[in-house]
């Protein structure tokens, strides 16, 4: 009788909310519970302490969010055990959290901005054809912080030109905005920023730039097919960072642990 295998260890995964927004963890949280994750993998939630920015919307905030939750002894002491495998920055910029949680060498750390990029070169790899990809989000700060962060994270010069990335578009929305104003405010200045995406040229994939947009992908699906018709429009892909980052990071693991 063949003997019984030993069962695969969990990944432990972190999912780090920088804000100091309980709804928008729980959000986030609700977006990860509906993925088909493997029973091998276990998510826990962290919101960043009282002291931190509830909405993150300019380098201000970021420096104030990563201040505070670096103080947080408490979570220091748990990110240098091994309670967690990976941590997974939930907040769509360029976060210096994510080069200071990496100096935790065992743990595997990346933000919702690169897994959403890493993502998207995944689910677009065709070099010939003029499909592009580009991000939805709040603030007219986005715009250039995002642009220029796409650009460097894809090691290109500031000057070079990207004929896939459409750009930034932003709503006029904070991040906070997503779970205290109405739905019909949201909506519709979430559709005049995704028309400006899709009237930009043949948009394949859109990203939802701001981990509290968690939940409106029907919005940005109806907009798709209201600027390229049903059948174009549902082929679109609408990438959530959060998900992105969680799948990201248990590839990552796997492939920490086969090529190391």
């Amino acid at each position: 009788m063949a003997e019984p295998q030993p069962r695969q260890r969990s990944l432990r995964i972190l999912v780090l909310n920088a804000n100091s927004s309980t709804a928008m963890t729980t959000g986030m949280v609700a977006a990860v519970e509906k993925l088909s994750l493997s029973d091998s993998v276990e998510i826990f939630s962290y919101t960043a302490p009282p002291s931190a920015p509830a909405s993150i919307d300019n380098q201000e905030d970021i420096d104030a969010s990563t201040k505070a939750i670096l103080d947080d002894a408490e979570l220091a002491k748990d990110l240098a055990s091994t309670k967690y495998d990976a941590v997974l920055v939930a907040c769509y910029s360029v976060h210096s959290l994510v080069a200071e949680l990496s100096k935790y060498q065992h743990l595997v750390v990346t933000g919702i901005f690169e897994a959403s990029i890493t993502t998207v070169l995944a689910l677009t790899p065709a070099p010939l054809n003029n499909d592009k990809w580009g991000i939805v989000t709040t603030g007219k700060f986005w715009e250039d912080h995002l642009g220029d962060g796409v650009k460097v994270f894809l090691g290109q010069d500031s000057s070079t030109a990207n004929h896939k990335f459409a750009g930034v578009f932003t709503s006029g929305l904070t991040a906070g905005d997503f779970h205290t104003v109405s739905p019909e405010e949201v909506n519709a200045k979430l559709e005049v920023a995704l028309a400006q995406l899709f009237s930009s040229g043949n948009v394949s994939c859109v990203v939802m730039g701001c981990a509290g947009m968690a939940g409106l992908e029907n919005t940005i699906r109806t907009a798709a097919i209201a600027a390229y018709g049903k059948a174009t429009g549902e082929q679109v892909y609408i990438l959530d960072g959060v998900k992105a980052g969680i799948f990201q990071l248990q590839q990552t693991i796997r492939s920490k642990q086969a090529f190391r």
